[in-house]
């Protein structure tokens, strides 16, 4: 829309206007890559041809661009620096990078957005993993003339372990190599068929030049072999994650609102599900199930709540809930458990201490937690995973937390806003880890009310318990092969059965070798943790599994 059509629609009906603003659907993407290949400035040409830009700050740009343009030896006639739209830190400027992360807004006919603009160095990675953690599409710019850098892998695989569903690969500066077809086809290539280990939802990759505009909001007549979308179309039509219905209620507690002795709510957002009066909840931990009396707003009562609306919740039963607890579906509760099995970004320069306590943040809750097993480290380069002891500043691991009260979770690939935390150096106060939750962590702690011990269970199967994780970008593949190994091992005489990723961990407690199937990057098959060899078929896989799982019983 014109700013002329849109004058025009503010002065026929200024609440109409408002009121379809305010219904926009709203898309939330970062912009990564690495150094220099011009995320700000894709992000600058998008505000300023979009028409998003005020006319005090193209003015404040114009004087920048001319006065960067003459120190650079580049006359008076400077092009516009479209990247100081973004970069509004003094070292940025001076250096012509981005360091923190900037978040610009805009709209168009069809959309609203927020825009997060990273930093592409390796040392500022961290910032990197702050913008995306909400961003529903993960925007990554490659240079025509380097092609996909280690940054470029770095950053894509972060994206998808972030949980980003959709990729769009910028294949910048076309303008420096001719627009050429073959330039483009080798990155986009290079760059999806990596992307495509890493389990998005969709990849796409549009050529285009940030600094002279080329399909960024308009299509390109330099480019009239390219059919797909503009960076903008691409943006405006991008499926968006919506919220699931009758996905289960998961309510944290953030505040008790007790005003006078007649009224006692519990205040929080809702962070998955959909609530109403009348709904059977159950409460955790004390797990007593109570009904919802009402929604309270400062608007007024309502008839229905959903995620990610901020309300407060009355209660049938007078039941003992504070901060950090939470009121969940009882017919679907989450994962509680004190000891999980995560991925874990490490951001701060002080590397893991596995001898020291930190403060988990998760939803609402604050608990301590230490670090008891580093698995292994991934290089995102190439995916591969090498043995570490720790982790250093910006370095992806898999992780065993055990945590000092229990935690109410989903894994990350369910939902975000259950599956991840952060940790917080209890002394400094300052955020040093995000971490994706996978699932709970096998042998964590048994529940007190068992007067079975792993030394009988394994006297008396012949096995000990373990869990045998089945990943692959496909679902169907995944699963498929879980029940094909469960065949292999059944027939070669261990107890087993397939059962659901929240239940897997408590079925290998018990004794028996639980497969469970899961959605994830790379294909591979995992018992206790530890990778096994992929055979030529299934039943080679199996026999891999079962010397695995034989290996574990006489060592126990």
């Amino acid at each position: 829309m014109s700013h002329a059509a849109e004058r025009a629609q503010i002065a026929a009906d200024v609440e109409a206007y408002l009121h379809a603003h305010e219904h926009k659907e709203l898309l939330r993407f970062v912009a990564v890559g690495s150094v220099d290949d011009g995320k700000s400035t894709l992000i600058g040409r998008l505000l300023h041809d979009a028409h998003a830009v005020y006319e005090d700050q193209l003015s404040a740009v114009q004087r920048a661009s001319e006065s960067r343009g003459a120190t650079r030896g580049e006359g008076s006639a400077a092009t516009l620096d479209f990247s100081l739209f973004t970069d509004g830190l003094k070292a940025e400027r001076e250096q012509g990078i981005t360091i923190d992360v900037a978040y610009r807004y805009f709209s168009t006919a069809r959309r609203k957005f927020i825009i997060a603009d990273t930093p592409g160095h390796v040392q500022y990675t961290r910032n990197m993993a702050t913008g995306a953690s909400t961003a529903d599409v993960a925007v990554i710019l490659v240079d025509a003339r380097l092609g996909v850098l280690a940054q470029s892998r770095r950053h894509a695989f972060l994206a998808s372990l972030l949980g980003i569903p959709n990729l769009l690969v910028c294949v910048n500066k076309m303008d420096l190599r001719g627009f050429d077809l073959e330039v483009f086809a080798a990155i986009r290539d290079e760059m999806t068929g990596f992307a495509r280990r890493l389990g998005f939802a969709s990849v796409t990759a549009i050529p285009i030049s940030a600094l002279r505009g080329d399909n960024v909001v308009e299509r390109s007549a330099r480019t009239p072999w390219w059919e797909g979308p503009t960076v903008l179309g691409f943006l405006e039509t991008v499926p968006l994650p919506g919220t699931t219905p009758d996905a289960p209620l998961r309510f944290p507690v953030q505040y008790v609102v007790r005003p006078s002795l007649d009224y006692r709510g519990f205040a929080g957002q809702i962070a998955v599900g959909t609530v109403r009066p009348g709904d059977e909840v159950l409460a955790l931990p004390s797990r007593r199930r109570t009904r919802v009396s009402a929604i309270d707003t400062l608007e007024g009562p309502l008839a229905e709540a959903f995620a990610p609306m901020s309300v407060t919740l009355r209660l049938e039963d007078e039941i003992d809930l504070s901060r950090g607890d939470m009121l969940v579906a009882v017919a679907a509760p989450p994962v509680v458990a004190d000891r999980i099995d995560a991925h874990l970004v490490w951001l701060s320069e002080r590397p893991l201490a596995r001898d020291r306590t930190y403060l988990l943040k998760h939803t609402t809750r604050l608990v301590r937690a230490e670090v008891e097993v580093v698995s292994h480290v991934v290089d995102p380069s190439d995916l591969a995973e090498r043995p570490a002891e720790t982790l250093a500043l910006n370095e992806v691991g898999r992780v065993l937390v055990r945590v000092h009260g229990p935690l109410y979770f989903d894994p990350y690939a369910q939902s975000r806003s259950t599956g991840a935390f952060v940790l917080i150096d209890s002394l400094e106060g300052h955020t040093v880890a995000a971490g994706m939750i996978r699932g709970a962590a096998v042998g964590a702690a048994r529940s007190a009310r068992s007067q079975v011990g792993q030394a009988e269970r394994l006297a008396r199967f012949g096995q000990r318990g373990a869990l045998v994780v089945v990943s692959d970008p496909d679902r169907e593949v995944a699963e498929r092969r879980a029940f094909t190994l469960e065949r292999v091992l059944f027939d070669a005489g261990s107890l087993t059965a397939v059962v659901e990723e929240g239940a897997a961990a408590a079925v290998a407690r018990a004794g028996l070798v639980a497969l469970t199937a899961t959605e994830g990057l790379p294909a591979r098959v995992e018992v206790d943790g530890v990778a096994v060899e992929l055979g030529v078929d299934d039943e080679a896989t199996g026999e891999a599994v079962r010397r695995r799982l034989e290996s574990l019983s006489t060592s126990a």
